[in-house]
């Protein structure tokens, strides 16, 4: 019989969680003559799943114990190299909830701070989370310490933990702002973790929540780093109305591909901010899918720096008699190479635009969620288990501006169906995110997506599994 696969499928590197049935370079710290650097630790999260935006949680609860940096990108769990960040946590945990609100500097929680951080160049942090056995004074999950509350009914259910409660939630080098995080002697910085909630819970078919975690980090202000606009109808210069919208911000990976960083959904007058962001460059990314069901291209802003205002971001409703949004429809199996085996499986959708190949958000699902369908263990092929998925997007081309603070020159797609690919990763599930798979990573041809149709990709099959 064919065992299941859980399949996480959204709109970035990883990103999002779903409903899913189927299946640096080393370094070294300062010596201890060079003067302390001191550090305060926040925690952030715009997110895009909860109820206020018609997401399915009221409330998002982690317990944070700790939270810890290495110099060297490669220290394993056990190293004694690691330094803690936050000392007060261990005996004073900190129940947070990642859908809370953000307090007028950006942040949901402070975490701690260390005046003894040692000056150098640190590759590698971890947050560590409390086991659900563990108690918190005021716990809002009524025992577990770690939990989701859905918004249909209020019900509280465990979010269960993989590694993190023993080896911490990794955040490598890559998802690192600058690729580090760098103090000097007698300096002071504040480092933030955004906590992508939302692509980090997997809903599982028994009825559970999974956590696999997805954060990023960087040096901050805590007064000014924020990028906002507001998203517009390019025709009538008036918010989008009745429908969804995401916005995500991105940055280029090793390979020139732009990651979400972060994502969130504008308010009832299209407004929406990212607070706070690290510094650097970035693009944002905006798609959106009126009341009448009427798609919008993507629209795409370059080089954008914190403390942007970036003003109107116009987006271009489909015309024709098609308007509605494109679909691209897939199956993705997983083997051992001779027998089927399970994997966790995060689902990108990449579109191509003048300069720069991007992450598309998901407007179409709900909370930016997309979902991959439960399939049959009957209908995997032999020796596999698999997974389907159906992502909605833009079946037109993405608008481009590069970011002016004259005023930003937009240019419309060419006109055409759309060309997009569809990358899967894979991971071990109840690992914290370890790869899975050889390779890790695939990707389809390029497809084809023109509104209102439904695209069929070719099979990404998965060998090598464990």
């Amino acid at each position: 019989m064919h065992r299941k696969v859980w399949a996480s499928v959204g709109v970035a590197l990883l990103m999002i969680a779903a409903l899913a049935l189927v299946t640096g370079c080393g370094g070294g710290s300062n010596t201890s003559t060079a003067q302390s650097a001191t550090t305060t630790v926040t925690l952030s999260d715009p997110a895009t799943c909860s109820s206020s935006t018609a997401g399915p949680f009221s409330h998002v609860y982690v317990t944070v114990t700790d939270a810890q940096i290495n110099a060297s990108a490669t220290a394993g769990d056990s190293d004694a190299s690691w330094m803690d960040l936050t000392p007060s946590l261990k005996s004073n945990p900190q129940q947070i909830d990642l859908l809370g609100q953000a307090n007028n500097q950006c942040f949901l929680a402070t975490l701690g701070s260390t005046t003894q951080l040692q000056p150098g160049s640190y590759q590698q942090l971890r947050i560590i989370l409390a086991a659900n056995s563990s108690t918190v004074a005021g716990d809002k999950c009524q025992g577990g310490v770690n939990c989701v509350v859905l918004a249909a009914d209020n019900s509280i259910h465990a979010l269960q933990l993989s590694s993190e409660a023993q080896t911490g939630i990794k955040i490598p080098s890559g998802q690192i702002a600058g690729g580090n995080f760098t103090v000097a002697s007698g300096q002071t910085k504040d480092l933030n973790i955004d906590f992508d909630v939302c692509a980090s819970i997997v809903t599982q078919g028994n009825g559970q929540y999974r956590l696999k975690p997805v954060l990023h980090a960087g040096e901050v202000s805590t007064t000014s780093t924020s990028i906002n606009g507001k998203l517009v109808d390019k025709i009538t210069s008036q918010p989008i109305v009745g429908g969804k919208a995401v916005v995500a911000l991105e940055q280029k990976d090793s390979a020139g591909i732009d990651r979400v960083v972060m994502q969130t959904t504008p308010d009832s007058t299209g407004g929406f901010v990212f607070c706070p962001v690290p510094a650097g460059s970035y693009d944002v990314v905006a798609v959106a899918v009126n009341g009448a069901n009427v798609e919008y291209a993507a629209t795409i802003t370059t080089a954008v720096s914190p403390g942007t205002a970036l003003g109107n971001v116009p987006l271009i409703a489909t015309a024709g008699t098609n308007t509605g949004p494109g679909s691209i429809s897939g199956t993705i199996t997983t083997s051992t190479g001779t027998a089927a085996t399970i994997a966790d499986l995060a689902i990108s959708v990449l579109q191509q635009g003048s300069s720069v190949t991007f992450t598309i958000p998901l407007a179409q699902q709900s909370s930016a969620t997309a979902t991959a369908t439960t399939q049959a263990a009957t209908s995997c092929p032999t020796n596999t288990d698999c997974a389907t998925y159906t992502l909605s997007v833009p079946g037109v081309n993405p608008t481009m501006g590069t970011f002016s603070s004259s005023g930003t020159a937009y240019t419309a797609g060419a006109a055409g169906a759309a060309s997009y690919t569809v990358e899967a990763q894979a991971f071990l599930p109840q690992s914290g995110g370890k790869t899975d798979c050889s390779p890790s990573v695939q990707t389809t041809a390029t497809l084809s997506v023109s509104p209102g149709q439904t695209t069929q990709a070719a099979a990404l099959t998965f060998t090598g599994c464990q």
